[in-house]
């Protein structure tokens, strides 16, 4: 091998070249594999020149030999998607730049030259999978028409996650997995059916709910994101301790909030009544929400799967959405739902006025009573653990 300095001059002159001159880049880096120099970041350079000189054929053998040194190169990953793009090869790009966008860093983290090409790929795999969308639904329109709506809806995810157009969603709870629950996203109604009792009370509730927001008890609506100075915020950076989203509490973690209840004495009676989680320094949870105009929440994951997540909407000024999963929805007054908070979701009120829902917890429906038993019982022992070692006990948010 030649001197290695010189050699490297090369690499670098090439690499200057190749946006002026793409055409004497390639003769110096042939220079260089001349003298015997192998490495992917000189092939994949090689094959960028070939492709400012629109000679995708080139460029495609250039990256497939950096990949053959270095499989992982993510340059000439996103590199070789160009190539077959550019010779017409739709799919193949796209299934390349597929299994490239599964280990990129987002675009905002990558040098410009790879920022575009990553943005390239971007719509490219997405338009693929449109086209691949609209091929199998297509082609499976006469054996879905015998169908019902009800009995449509999982496959019809499934389509969208087949073809590359949605995500698989799964239980990522942030404290207590609870083996074996289906992962649904909203639950049916028909496992609720105190839901009929709930929703006929939305009249009274919201008598209560505005009295309170007449009155100085307003000011007892707090962030419900309050994270201490020092703890990483992660997503909520934006709403911590802000009062964009704030709640008032009935009940939180099991405590009764006496003065809340004493304001709003109907709403206390009521959610007292439903069968709702109940577990010492655990549940039930039950508050107003309250989420100011064009707010979002950001997605996340809850504490467990072993409960459901109840809403009731009471002050709904325009537009306000909620996504579970691949399931978007809006909230319609006077009905409730349930759902599984360790699925990703996020809400956004996009009115202009303030969003006010009522929010309960529940016991997941899939759980038998044998469980619900067992499963409080253990979050007790759990709670005496900590509290024998002096430790923070732990609750569900």
């Amino acid at each position: 091998m030649d001197d290695p300095q010189r050699l490297n001059q090369l690499v670098r002159d090439a690499a200057s070249a190749i946006a002026s001159d793409p055409r004497r880049a390639v003769e110096l880096l042939a220079e260089v594999e001349r003298e015997g120099a192998r490495h992917p970041e000189i092939a994949h350079l090689k094959g960028n020149a070939f492709l400012a000189l629109k000679e995708p054929g080139g460029a495609l053998a250039a990256y497939d030999a950096a990949l053959v040194m270095e499989p992982y190169y993510l340059p000439s990953i996103l590199g070789k998607g160009a190539a077959l793009d550019d010779l017409g090869r739709k799919s193949d790009a796209a299934a390349v730049w597929r299994n490239a966008l599964k280990v990129a860093p987002t675009a905002e983290r990558l040098p410009p030259p790879l920022a575009a090409l990553h943005a390239r790929a971007r719509t490219r795999v997405d338009e693929e999978n449109l086209r691949l969308r609209d091929h199998l639904a297509e082609c499976v329109e006469g054996v879905r028409a015998l169908y019902g709506a009800s009995e449509l809806k999982r496959f019809d995810e499934s389509l969208e996650i087949f073809a590359g157009r949605a995500r698989a969603f799964h239980c990522e709870p942030t404290m207590l997995h609870f083996p074996a629950l289906p992962p649904v996203s909203f639950f049916d109604r028909s496992r609720f059916p105190w839901f009929e009792d709930l929703e006929a009370a939305s009249g009274v509730i919201l008598e209560e709910l505005e009295g309170l927001l007449a009155s100085p008890a307003a000011d007892a609506f707090a962030p419900y994101v309050a994270y201490p100075p020092g703890a990483p915020v992660n997503q909520w950076g934006e709403l911590n301790r802000s009062r964009r989203w704030t709640s008032y509490f009935f009940f939180n973690s099991g405590a009764r909030q006496a003065e809340a209840c004493r304001n709003a004495p109907k709403t206390a009676a009521l959610l007292e009544k439903l069968p709702i989680l109940k577990v010492d320094s655990f549940g039930p949870t039950a508050m107003f929400s309250a989420l100011a105009p064009r707010t979002r929440i950001p997605p996340h994951t809850g504490s467990t799967n072993v409960r459901a997540i109840v809403h009731l909407p009471l002050i709904l000024p325009g537009p306000a959405w909620f996504r579970v999963g691949n399931d978007k929805r809006e909230w319609r007054m006077g009905e409730a739902w349930a759902f599984d908070d360790t699925i990703e979701h996020e809400a956004m009120n996009e009115s202009g006025e303030t969003r006010v829902i009522l929010i309960c917890d529940a016991w997941n429906p899939y759980l038998t009573e044998p469980e619900r038993t067992l499963v409080a019982a253990m979050l007790q022992a759990k709670s005496a653990y900590h509290a024998r070692s002096g430790g923070r006990a732990e609750r569900f948010t």
